[in-house]
């Protein structure tokens, strides 16, 4: 905006606008001809003209807001608004002009915030950038509602079968069963959800998988035979992978965005973290509450209900990518020992939860366990916000670096250190896995990314089984309490070697 002046008028020193650069001529069929500076009436307005012919009666009087700019008055002000209006009812910026047409002097009233010529400052905040986009919100929402019964059904059939059976050994077989036949099955669902769409395929998985817990239900309910309790179960095991499929549709959205996709990918691992944190409590205080069957009746509401809501999300849903001769995911060069390093990750996280609640042995056992997974959540989150990520042995690094303080702290026998400990060795959880399965991501054709997590999910689950078989047997022949702890330090070492010796090779350095 330019500098006003100060004219002499007989009233005194008065603030007369400068024209240089804002005049113009009512007639807008004729070229730009600026102003010259002058004490003189206004060029555009020819009634005001110094010799020209006096305003008639019927010509439209010009007003003001200002009552420092009457004719009569005293002038105005420096400093004060210079905002006037030209014909009955319309505001103009500059003279001759209405506001809001080109040529005008930009709005910049304090008054206005987002007015002509203000913009609201951008979000810093990532995670609401990620969420602006339009139809992210549902399906992240509706996808948390359907992965929130991974953690329940779990332990939902370990709480039922062992109220009616009262064996905990029968239990913890049936359950096992269900894993093993699931690890199977996932990647054959995900490979037809590359093929034909998530939409077409998660609804009817999931409608099977529902039918089978159900079923399982009723079987315990009545007391079936041993065997039954094994065939249900094995129906179970079409369950779709929800969160692969929730993770490509953000690798869809955000293909052309490597900064916004991290961000989606923490988020995500945060809510995975969320889910096994809040969905075993969920269930026990469900089947302890109401009736053995209560946490597996309510699990399979939700995981139906979010399903179905999930794929209605079709907006964001990725397109079915045209076939490529690349075979299957495992054909991919460095995905083998990427999912061996999953499966030495899993190992760490089956054995920290069977050890800690082996050592703790009581009613906090399951709080304490869970800030585990708390601090994973929370890393998670943070982790998101950093647009630059980590190497994968950096982080496996800073894994069994602090996979060292559990042990220590169970080596003092303090119960609140080994739960701030778990808390700290938490945090290198989701940092981890968001870096690795960011590596499955680059490294799985786009046709199979749904395949390609779904492996990577099934080495995990094969490790955290191994990991539990191994933290039982530490918790049992312990030679001194806190032995049990010396697994997953093992196991987040054996991770870090593996991936240090995949990364040797020159197309894996930045492992």
């Amino acid at each position: 905006m330019p500098q006003p002046d100060l004219t002499p008028t007989p009233a005194g020193p008065a603030l007369a606008p400068r024209y240089d650069d804002f005049a113009r001529t009512t007639d807008t069929a004729r070229p730009y001809v600026p102003a010259t500076r002058t004490s003189s009436p206004r060029p555009h307005d020819p009634a005001r003209t110094a010799d020209g012919p006096a305003r008639t009666a019927d010509a439209p009087v010009r007003t003001t807001d200002d009552p420092a700019r009457t004719t009569d008055g005293p002038a105005r002000k420096a400093g004060g608004p210079a905002r006037a209006t030209g014909a009955p009812g319309r505001p103009v910026d500059s003279p001759g002009r209405p506001a809001g047409e080109p040529g005008t002097a930009p709005d910049t009233d304090p008054a206005r915030p987002y007015g002509r010529g203000r913009r609201p400052a951008p979000s810093r905040n990532p995670y609401r950038l990620l969420f602006a986009r339009p139809g992210t919100r549902a399906f992240a929402a509706w996808g948390l509602i359907a992965r929130l019964p991974a953690g329940m059904f779990g332990v939902s059939a370990v709480i039922m079968i062992a109220a009616v059976y009262d064996s905990y050994a029968l239990a913890g077989a049936v359950t096992a069963t269900g894993l093993a036949v699931g690890s199977v099955t996932a990647p054959l669902i995900a490979r037809l959800v590359d093929r034909h769409g998530q939409a077409r395929i998660a609804v009817p998985a999931a409608a099977y998988a529902t039918l089978g817990h159900l079923v399982l239900a009723l079987c315990v309910h009545e007391r079936a035979p041993v065997w039954a309790l094994f065939a249900t179960v094995a129906l179970t095991a079409t369950s779709p992978n929800t969160g692969g499929m929730s993770r490509a549709r953000w690798a869809h959205l955000l293909r052309d965005d490597p900064g916004a996709l991290h961000t989606a990918n923490s988020f995500e691992q945060a809510v995975d973290e969320l889910c096994f944190m809040l969905g075993p409590v969920l269930a026990a205080v469900l089947c302890s509450a109401l009736f053995p069957q209560a946490g597996t009746l309510a699990a399979a509401a939700l995981f139906l209900g979010g399903t179905l809501l999930f794929a209605a999300q079709r907006s964001t849903e990725p397109p079915v990518a045209p076939r490529t001769p690349a075979g299957s995911p495992l054909r991919a060069p460095g995905m083998v020992p990427l999912l061996a390093v999953f499966l030495a990750t899993g190992a760490v996280f089956g054995s920290m939860e069977v050890v800690t609640l082996a050592y703790v042995d009581g009613p906090v056992a399951g709080p304490v366990l869970a800030l585990q997974a708390a601090g994973s959540c929370v890393a998670g989150l943070l982790y998101g916000r950093v647009r630059r990520t980590a190497r994968l042995r950096t982080c496996l690094a800073a894994m069994t670096v602090l996979m060292a303080l559990p042990l220590l702290a169970a080596s003092a026998g303090s119960l609140l250190a080994l739960a701030a400990g778990l808390l700290v060795a938490g945090m290198a959880t989701a940092p981890t896995m968001v870096t690795g399965m960011g590596l499955v991501q680059r490294l799985t054709p786009a046709d199979r990314l749904n395949e390609g997590m779904t492996l990577a999910v099934t080495a995990l689950l094969a490790g955290i089984a191994t990991g539990s078989a191994s933290g039982g047997w530490a918790a049992d022949h312990a030679p001194f309490p806190s032995f049990g702890f010396l697994i997953p330090l093992a196991a987040a070492a054996t991770a870090l070697t593996l991936c240090t010796a995949a990364g040797m090779t020159k197309a894996r350095r930045s492992w």
